[in-house]
C-alpha cells in the first residue's frame, strides 16, 4: 500500500484498515510459530503498511486538534 492511497482515506476508513492489517499480522505470526508461513516477506510489508496507516492517523488527529 502506498502513502498516496492512504492520504485520501478518512479517519474511520484508516482505523478499519489498520484493524484488518493487525488481524492479518496476528494470523501470520501464528503461522510462523507453527512453521507454516509461506511468505515471510509479507510480515515486513504488513509492518510497514501499519506504520504508514498509524502515521496518517496521527497526522489527521493532530490537524483536528489544532
Amino acid at each position: 500500500m502506498k502513502f498516496s492511497e492512504i492520504k485520501d482515506m478518512t479517519l474511520v476508513e484508516l482505523a478499519a484498515k489498520s484493524r484488518d492489517l493487525h488481524h492479518e499480522m496476528f494470523n501470520l505470526r501464528l503461522q510462523q510459530a507453527s512453521a507454516q508461513l509461506e511468505k515471510p516477506a509479507r510480515l515486513r510489508v504488513l509492518r510497514k503498511d501499519i506504520a504508514r496507516l498509524e502515521t496518517r492517523i496521527s497526522q489527521l488527529r493532530n490537524q483536528a486538534a489544532n
